[in-house]
């Protein structure tokens, strides 16, 4: 089996996880929904318990807690739910950088005569508060902005943006898909409105997901994507996974115990990994921002994301290449598209640079002599096809 190295992508569901889930596929079957016996009674104490592992987390209330599909859904429920229950023809306000998921629906409720506007980032994918300021105007009702880019996992600057959404009286989102479980997101601290997170990202199945929707005044109005039962606050209706949501409260309750010893471990490996490569390579370029903490001691890009461009390689022939390892050249949700990532364009890197990139996701289960063994093979395929060999 190839070394896995691309957990931005999805990552392995925890053995810890599985033990928690295996009882709710067969002896504890209960729709979580049924009141009246006690396979529904024990369903639901499961669902309420999961809530609740996932709110300690993120430090809210467990009510804060939306179940979804993932944090495709959740990103549709936050921008179309608030947009939608909001006056005609209200803007919103978002990045360059965001997640297809973030992107798409945007494009969409544009098209149905919702303000957008997209606001650049630097070089480093980071942007600043003040364009995010600038950009608001008096009918902007939302701003939404990644907490960690998922390709060159640039750490945005949220406690600042959240701060002057709340002096504009603005609504403030986060596809927090890629942070949730490997930064310590506060949200007692940083109270975002509305945060997206899922599940496969952290060591839990692929299906489940959440969006936290900020309790207390002034209440939060969202529109529902589709009714049918009135679950989960009546903002997502249809019958609870059960044993997919068990999945999400024991994955968020590992990361809690774990997270920061992991987080240290991975940007040592990260760091282990970026300068092999530059030891052994001349002619590459690293993306995104430094891996230096920044003057708080706080990381500027997630620990264990490495980008890197072959300059005089094409990405797809290194990628076809690399068979002992698994990687990807950015967004698993635009992997098929043969165009240069949109992330990287809009930090300004050329189109040649970024068809000649790749990305490496290091994980829970990555080693130092994964590390090692990438550095040697990925340095003699790139000389290889460059002629070097």
């Amino acid at each position: 089996m190839p070394i896995y190295l691309d957990h931005h992508s999805t990552t392995p569901v925890d053995e810890r996880v599985l033990e928690r889930m295996l009882p709710y596929f067969r002896e504890q079957f209960g729709n979580a929904a049924s009141v009246n016996h006690a396979f529904g009674w024990r369903a639901a104490e499961a669902v309420e318990k999961a809530r609740q592992q996932v709110a300690d987390l993120l430090n809210v209330t467990p009510k804060s807690i939306v179940f979804t599909s993932g944090a495709t859904e959740a990103n549709n429920l936050a921008l179309k739910g608030v947009l939608r229950a909001a006056p005609a023809r209200s803007h919103v306000v978002t990045v360059a950088t965001e997640h297809k998921a973030v992107l798409d629906p945007l494009k969409k409720l544009q098209r149905q005569g919702y303000g957008v506007t997209i606001v650049p980032v630097d070089g480093n994918g980071e942007v600043s508060p003040k364009q995010i300021a600038d950009a608001i105007r008096p009918e902007t009702v939302l701003v939404s902005v990644m907490w960690a880019n998922n390709e060159v996992g640039t750490i945005q600057p949220i406690s600042e943006i959240n701060l002057l959404c709340k002096l504009r009286g603005v609504l403030l989102h986060t596809d927090a898909a890629q942070a949730v479980g490997k930064l310590p997101l506060d949200l007692g601290r940083i109270d975002v409105d509305l945060l997206s997170l899922s599940g496969h990202k952290l060591y839990a199945p692929q299906g489940i997901g959440a969006l936290v929707v900020r309790q207390g005044e002034p209440r939060i109005r969202l529109e529902p994507l589709f009714d049918g039962g009135g679950h989960e606050g009546r903002l997502r209706s249809g019958t609870s996974p059960v044993a997919l949501i068990v999945g999400l409260g024991a994955a968020c309750e590992i990361a809690g115990q774990e997270m920061a010893a992991e987080a240290k471990r991975l940007a040592g490996l990260a760091h282990r990994l970026r300068y092999g490569l530059r030891h052994k390579l001349q002619g590459i370029d690293f993306n995104g921002p430094s891996e230096e903490p920044n003057s708080e001691g706080n990381f500027r890009r997630l620990p264990g994301n490495m980008h890197v461009s072959f300059l005089g390689i094409d990405g797809a022939a290194l990628l076809a290449n690399l068979k002992e390892i698994a990687v990807s050249s950015g967004s698993a949700c635009t992997s098929a598209d043969p165009e240069p990532s949109h992330v990287l364009r809009a930090m300004g890197i050329s189109e040649a640079r970024s068809l000649a990139s790749l990305r490496f996701g290091l994980g829970r289960e990555t080693t130092a002599e994964q590390i090692d063994f990438t550095i040697n093979y990925v340095a003699e395929t790139v000389r290889r096809l460059r002629g070097q060999a």
